[in-house]
């Protein structure tokens, strides 16, 4: 007979002396509907270009090496596992072409790593032999390693396409036409040297140039995923004035509801859903709260709730995955998931979200229908596989008058024998925390296995599950049936 669970379970040991409010929150799981599966290499990381070269930016030797134990533990330790190279230095005039030993450098790392990855060839000013010559190099030595070739890097930018029209400094690529024969040329010469070549594209920073691109090559047989980018917050200036957010109305924005329930599907019905009527796979190769980010708020507590959600949400749209962007040509941003701090690196709160996420996510989406009467600020993913039913409850109340959300779920016809917590929360449960913050009691390091911890929950006589979430935390509820 199958076991009742039911559940309360306070979880503010961080906070003995502190005392919330409570707003009731039911959570009802359609478990007889089954959702778009999650890819294994849904959540990654993307980097540029410049980040295969050696010697930049305080890096000594190579930044992706196999001996790069504290990168590959922390991609590990983090549950990293797709990695694009590419961006902005993809391209143009102004950086040198990875050679072999970097190439080499690369894959060895994401060998290590167990990463898939995404590899960009130069497009704007490029030569197509040249980027043929790599594609062959890497086909013949690291095809397991490889998910898909890309060319080019957001080519409706402005400063992609030339004058006129742009600020480019290729004068083949002037519009979209003149971009789309330029791909070709370089596509046909890669697959010209490794037939089986599949790619990726074509990173659009727009959300126009992307169905146009799915739309001329999808039957072209070589065309496997189409790539978008995302800065939600994009330049993080207050409107009508130059000058950069503060840090607390950029993390205002970030948890907020508009995001979630005005960004998002916009995004979705003007950029992805004319790619997903073609039938083509759909990722997020370029993604991030803000460009360059906000000091003190990129880099802070709400950074990992916010990716968490965003992880989820695109997840239970069907996406194939996000890739969460770094960049350290000039200087290590506050958006970066991994940078150096001298000798060390070190991951920011987004490298918890991705963790978070890699534990809640094995299976398929399954819709959460929520009734939620004191209107909190609150986001819930429910996650199914064969045996386990994963419940992710992001409680993005912050500040002054925050409530802890008391939140009982309801798992439709999942029986369920057992049943775990795992919390996602800050020091002191402050949304702008850059330091403090764990994941099932445990911070994720550079040099040893990450050691969080589920709670078990006390098992009763039904199948409902009821916890407390806390201000500015997130809760991953595993229920078993085993």
């Amino acid at each position: 007979m199958t076991m009742l669970i039911r559940c309360l379970v306070f979880f503010g040991w961080l906070r003995a002396l502190a005392v919330f409010a409570q707003s009731p929150v039911t959570l009802t799981i359609d478990t007889a509907w089954r959702g778009s599966s999650i890819p294994a290499d849904y959540a990654g990381l993307g980097f540029e270009t410049w980040a295969e070269q050696p010697d930049g930016n305080g890096v000594s030797g190579h930044l992706f090496s196999p001996t790069n134990t504290q990168l590959i533990t922390l991609f590990t330790n983090c549950g990293v596992h797709n990695l694009r190279l590419g961006g902005g230095t993809v391209d143009g005039l102004d950086a040198a072409l990875p050679d072999h030993a970097d190439i080499d450098s690369l894959f060895g790392f994401a060998h290590a790593a167990r990463v898939k990855v995404i590899y960009s060839f130069r497009l704007l000013n490029g030569d197509p032999a040249e980027d043929a010559e790599a594609a062959k190099y890497i086909w013949d030595h690291y095809r397991s390693q490889l998910d898909y070739f890309a060319i080019g890097n957001e080519p409706d930018a402005k400063s992609y396409v030339y004058q006129p029209f742009g600020r480019g400094s290729d004068p083949a690529i002037t519009n979209y036409s003149s971009y789309l024969a330029a791909w070709r040329k370089c596509a046909a010469a890669v697959t010209n040297a490794v037939p089986g070549a599949k790619f990726a594209g074509p990173d659009a920073a727009g959300e126009s140039w992307a169905s146009l691109f799915v739309s001329n090559e999808m039957n072209s047989g070589t065309i496997a995923l189409v790539t978008q980018h995302d800065y939600i917050g994009g330049k993080p200036f207050i409107k009508g004035k130059n000058k950069n957010l503060p840090p607390g109305l950029a993390i205002d924005r970030m948890l907020s509801e508009a995001w979630v329930t005005n960004h998002y599907p916009a995004y979705y019905r003007k950029a992805v859903v004319p790619v997903e009527a073609a039938g083509v796979p759909w990722r997020l190769t370029e993604a991030n709260d803000y460009l360059h980010g906000v000091t003190n708020a990129s880099n802070a507590f709400a950074s990992a709730l916010w990716a968490l959600d965003y992880l989820h949400w695109w997840a239970a749209h069907g996406c194939a995955g996000v890739n969460f962007h770094n960049n350290q040509r000039i200087e290590w941003l506050k958006t970066d998931t991994i940078y150096l701090d001298g000798r060390q690196y070190r991951i920011n709160p987004k490298g918890y979200a991705i963790k978070a996420f890699d534990l809640g996510s094995h299976g398929w989406e399954e819709p959460v229908i929520m009734a939620n009467p004191g209107r909190l600020d609150l986001t819930a993913y429910a996650v199914r596989n064969a045996t386990n039913l994963c419940v992710t409850i992001i409680n993005k109340e912050h500040g002054p008058g925050a409530k802890a959300a008391l939140v009982t779920i309801e798992p439709g016809q999942f029986a369920s024998r057992d049943a775990e917590m795992m919390v996602l929360a800050a020091q002191n449960g402050e949304a702008g925390a850059t330091n403090g913050i764990t994941l099932g009691g445990a911070v994720i390091a550079n040099n040893a296995p990450w050691q969080g911890r589920w709670m078990s929950l006390d098992p009763a006589s039904n199948s409902v599950c009821t916890v407390q979430v806390e201000p500015a935390s997130a809760a991953i509820v595993k229920l078993s049936e085993d």
